[in-house]
């Protein structure tokens, strides 16, 4: 089997072996087996929706492309994020905290010329 297609619920489900969900979906499994997954299906939503998803795949050698144009549309998403929040980030330029600083000492300085006018 492909390497990306082993991994498709890798990080998403423990309790079942990727070569397993495999094997059920291609009817290579004992009814014992067939009987523990959809066990496991009724219990797990997500893994429920895996198996149908993966259920509409006509064949199998059209999961590894979908897999493929998965993990590009991921990076894709990933990158604009990235760079979006970049984006929003203040940058590290040392002028504009200068310029905070001397707006601050401005008003304090002017706070207390102010208070000493007029306690005169």
């Amino acid at each position: 089997m492909n390497k990306d297609l082993k991994n498709i619920l890798s990080d998403s489900n423990k309790d079942i072996d990727n070569q397993q969900l495999m094997d059920y979906l291609s009817n290579k499994l004992s009814e014992s087996e067939k009987h523990a997954i959809e066990k496991e299906m009724i219990e797990d939503d997500f893994m429920n929706d895996a198996v149908e998803g993966l259920e509409q795949i006509k064949t199998s050698g059209q999961i590894p492309s979908y897999v493929d144009q998965l993990n590009r549309d991921l990076q894709k998403q990933l990158s604009k994020k990235k760079l979006r929040k970049e984006k929003r980030k203040l940058k590290d330029q040392p002028y504009i905290y200068y310029t905070i600083i001397l707006v601050l000492m401005l008003l304090i300085i002017g706070f207390i010329v102010v208070k000493q006018f007029f306690s005169h």
